[in-house]
């Protein structure tokens, strides 16, 4: 099986660490102790308290091995280097066809990737396509709602 690469920033690596951190110290407890309690109801067989307890262990428990998985395979993107293309790392402005509006985006590694605050993935379609461009270079991006085109209005 192909390893796939992680890419990280050092926010995004320094953020892994931290939830980390919280899921090794503070999360296992609780969950241990919600553990604890659903086991002291009495009969395992009917407890979904204690069904309930052992899954989010589980959950707990496989989160911290991506984590650490991420961690220990991260890539971690120097954010200075940045040869006036699109890298992960960089903010990017970038202007839609047909309309006078500029979107900001920061191409970071889809471990790191949260749209709501403008985080894009290097693996999105438009973070691809934009990928070496350099500001001023309008591309073609293609995605499941069909093809448009955007103009790098600036790299940071």
């Amino acid at each position: 099986m192909k390893k796939k690469e992680i890419f990280l920033t050092s926010e995004g690596f320094l953020e892994l660490e931290q939830e980390l951190q919280y899921l090794k110290t503070v999360k296992r407890a609780e969950v241990t102790q919600t553990l604890k309690e659903a086991r002291a109801l009495g009969d395992l067989s009917e407890n979904s308290e204690y069904e309930q307890a052992r899954e989010d262990q589980a959950n707990l428990e496989k989160r911290i091995v991506e984590v650490e998985y991420a961690l220990e395979h991260a890539t971690v993107i120097d954010e200075k280097e940045n040869d006036g293309r699109v890298s992960i790392g960089c903010q990017v402005e970038l202007q839609y066809e047909d309309d006078d509006d500029i979107e900001s985006y920061k191409i970071v590694g889809s471990q790191e990737a949260d749209p709501f605050n403008n985080k894009i993935s290097n693996e999105s379609p438009i973070a691809s396509a934009i990928m070496g461009k350099k500001v001023g270079d309008t591309v073609e991006v293609s995605s499941p709602d069909g093809v448009y085109s955007v103009r790098i209005v600036a790299i940071g």
